[in-house]
């Protein structure tokens, strides 16, 4: 939806670019603690529909929130807002009303990190609890993509 007021378009969405980052942020980091988002909401006094939303980008995370969830996560703050693509800093709302914005649904088919079957590649992978066989199974997965993208 957008609005015409004094030539600029000011757009309002519920699904901005760096709320749906930090979103999956959120989701990734407690995905990979293996904590459900009954358990996240449990802890931040919330329902699961609640944290859901915040991780779709939905809805916007407040400041006060995101602290508590980063404690709960056992991250610095700072973990939600790396890996942040240039096209996704240039979305922030603050820059939406000057005319920038990106297509958030394209962006989150691109993402490996946002895919389910990564995180759970990630944390079966860190559930190996012998250091030299994690490494191994490392070394052996980046062989075979590159023997099978040398094709």
């Amino acid at each position: 939806m957008a609005i015409k007021s004094d030539d600029k378009n000011f757009r309002i969405t519920n699904n901005n670019a760096v709320d749906v980052h930090v979103g999956k942020r959120i989701r990734l980091r407690r995905t990979l603690l293996g904590m459900s988002q009954e358990q996240l909401g449990g802890a931040l006094e919330l329902t699961f529909q609640q944290v859901q939303k915040y991780e779709r980008g939905a809805n916007r995370v407040s400041a006060s929130r995101l602290w508590d969830i980063s404690q709960i996560l056992d991250v610095k703050i700072s973990y939600f807002f790396e890996d942040m693509t240039d096209d996704t800093m240039k979305a922030s709302p603050r820059r939406m009303s000057r005319g920038s914005d990106v297509n958030v649904e394209e962006q989150e088919v691109r993402d490996p990190m946002a895919r389910r079957e990564t995180l759970e590649l990630v944390r079966t992978y860190y559930s190996i609890e012998r250091p030299r066989v994690r490494k191994r199974i490392a070394d052996m997965i980046k062989s075979i993509a590159q023997t099978i993208n040398e094709k």
